[in-house]
């Protein structure tokens, strides 16, 4: 893969790199494996990372996503795929990721609703984590690699 490739220019950073990756992607996180694959799948869109959007989407169908599913994270807040932990969480999602844009109380009263507070925790780390990946890739403009066969959509 590229992305590896890339960062093994590094070693160091690549070995932490990976071991940052494995603690968020663990069996014990708070955070349930297809919903962080939403999360990653949204941040890689925002960021225009073809090769995220990529992989992460295969991920998300052996997850038990659906296509549907990842069509509709445009506009998860109106889609009735997702209930309303999920939307919480893509919404803080892309409060963090965007930079014109802050978490406030009430967005973080909403996602309190459903996460506590080692969940925030876990979802800002993965969240922090994908916007280091897909920012990487798209700028050194990794793309993508046939992993998922559906389109690739960005905002």
């Amino acid at each position: 893969m590229e992305p590896a490739r890339l960062w093994a220019r590094s070693p160091k950073v690549f070995a932490a790199l990976s071991m940052l990756y494995g603690a968020l992607d663990r069996k014990s996180s708070p955070i349930e494996p297809p919903l962080r694959t939403l999360i990653t799948v949204r941040v890689s869109q925002i960021n225009w990372c073809a090769f995220c959007v990529d992989i992460n989407s295969a991920t998300a169908l052996k997850r038990g996503l659906t296509e549907t599913h990842l069509e509709d994270l445009h506009h998860f807040e109106e889609s009735s795929l997702f209930d309303a932990r999920i939307k919480a969480a893509l919404a803080y999602t892309e409060a963090v990721t965007y930079s014109d844009r802050q978490v406030d109380a009430a967005l973080m009263a909403r996602l309190k609703e459903h996460f506590d507070d080692e969940a925030v925790i876990e979802l800002t780390a993965l969240i922090a984590f994908q916007n280091l990946s897909s920012k990487f890739n798209s700028a050194l403009d990794v793309s993508a690699q046939g992993f998922c066969k559906l389109p690739s959509k960005f905002d």
